[in-house]
């Protein structure tokens, strides 16, 4: 993080105090909001012994003998899963989606202006060009399988990695909120008995997903699920769990939903066994990297393809894209790698049948000044890229591109035409089947554009 300024560094170690239980709030200063979350329970289960440790937040309500009932429930297949992928640190759009074609780009960034023939065109606007290393979202885009929201934020955007990343993890420009707006979307169409409904991949809480009445999860290792007995192992074990799912029920109710329960659990068991030590099945090739994003995502798909009930999951892409020094190699090696991953995940879904069901939103709390600065990077800026990715999906570009000779505020910094609420509400309405009135604050003040199909 040798480039990342104090601030940055100071909202990651304060989130991560907040999501790890028992390690209490750093002191941080007047007027940062608390994360969303802030506050929740965490129970942790051991799936077993030397395994998978899985942290269940918001868990009060989520008696011990419900918790492999939850995660066992197949979804149905028609069930939609929406995944968020976050850019931490303020991913600069104008190298991602370069204004190739305006006059001042050159100008306002004399050593990282990318070549005007670098990249790949973009289609819907053609004063615009794809990084280079984003070769393959330019390619599921020519597959209209990647929305474009170009300019995309909110009025009077706050340049604090920590406020305007709040804002987009609670939904609204409340330092108030304390949950997020996909922990909202569960706290209305979620159970109590299903953990996995929300689920982070990663050892911490992700912010959005928190939520107030229901558990959701985080899971940094995905690729060893089992089911625990005390002092039971080896071909015990074995056969224990062989036998789980031929439990003969009696007459009354109670051992009947007891032989469904085990009954779920074993053919979860069986689904999940091919996946052992990081083989996920998947049947295509994803990066090789020391980096967890490409396995978390071969996993995911896998785990879908399973009929694990995930309902919304959150993920932190590789890279850190608070870029003040030294922006072109890292910001083309993070984004290689984002790319090249959420490429082979599109096609592993598709591969596996399941395409359909999967949206991929990918977010960063704001973009970057449009004026590089004197370390060979850019500062903090307003408004930033945001990718939506899936069959599903339309693949058309929402807002515009506003131009960088009157797109840019008092400040420099690229200016919205497209509110993160409205993608929020439409995000609700269209794909999740909720309304977005009872998650987004004042959602009636928000357009609902067309996302799908």
């Amino acid at each position: 993080m040798s480039c990342s300024c104090n601030e940055f560094s100071r909202a990651a170690v304060l989130r991560r105090s907040v999501a790890e239980a028992g390690r209490g709030l750093p002191l941080i200063e007047a007027g940062m909001p608390l994360p969303a979350g802030s506050g929740l329970d965490r129970r942790s289960f051991l799936a077993r012994t030397a395994g998978l440790a899985l942290a269940v937040y918001g868990a009060g309500k989520l008696p011990l003998g419900l918790f492999e009932e939850g995660i066992a429930r197949a979804a149905a297949p028609t069930d939609p899963v929406l995944v968020s992928v976050f850019l931490d640190g303020g991913a600069d759009s104008l190298s991602m989606l370069f204004p190739a074609g305006d006059a001042r780009y050159s100008a306002l960034r004399p050593q990282l202006a990318l070549p005007a023939d670098a990249g790949l065109p973009f289609s819907e606007d053609a004063t615009l060009r794809w990084h280079p290393s984003l070769v393959p979202l330019a390619e599921l885009h020519g597959e209209s399988k990647v929305t474009v929201l170009p300019a995309v934020g909110y009025t009077n955007a706050d340049q604090s990695h920590f406020t305007s990343r709040h804002y987009w993890e609670v939904g609204a420009t409340d330092v108030h909120l304390r949950t997020g707006w996909l922990g909202r979307y569960l706290d209305v169409a979620g159970t109590l008995d299903n953990p996995l409904q929300g689920l982070a991949l990663s050892d911490t809480l992700h912010p959005a997903l928190a939520s107030a009445s229901v558990p959701i999860a985080a899971v940094s290792q995905v690729d060893d699920y089992d089911f625990w007995a005390r002092n039971v192992w080896g071909q015990v074990e074995e056969r224990m769990l062989d036998a789980l799912g031929t439990f003969v029920p009696g007459t009354d109710s109670a051992s009947a939903k007891v032989a469904e329960v085990a009954a779920q659990a074993a053919r979860l068991r069986g689904q999940l066994r091919p996946f052992e030590d990081g083989n996920w099945g998947s049947p295509v090739a994803y990066p090789t990297s020391s980096d967890p994003f490409p396995a978390r995502l071969a996993g995911l798909a896998a785990m879908i393809a399973a009929g694990l009930p995930l309902r919304c999951v959150a993920v932190g892409a590789p890279g850190m894209y608070d870029t003040h020094a030294d922006q072109a190699g890292d910001l083309s090696t993070a984004l290689s790698l984002t790319a090249g991953s959420l490429h082979a995940f599109q096609r592993d879904l598709e591969a596996r049948g399941i395409a359909d069901r999967v949206l991929v939103h990918v977010w960063s709390e704001f973009g970057r000044r449009g004026e590089e600065n004197g370390s060979l990077g850019t500062d903090h800026g307003a408004a930033g890229l945001g990718l939506l990715i899936g069959s599903q999906i339309r693949g058309q570009m929402l807002g515009e591109f506003p131009g960088l000779a009157t797109g840019l505020d008092d400040d420099g910094n690229l200016q919205a035409t497209f509110d993160y609420r409205s993608l929020y509400c439409s995000l609700l309405e269209q794909w999740l089947g909720a309304d977005p009135e009872a998650i987004i604050p004042n959602a009636a003040s928000f357009a609902r554009p067309a996302l799908l199909k």
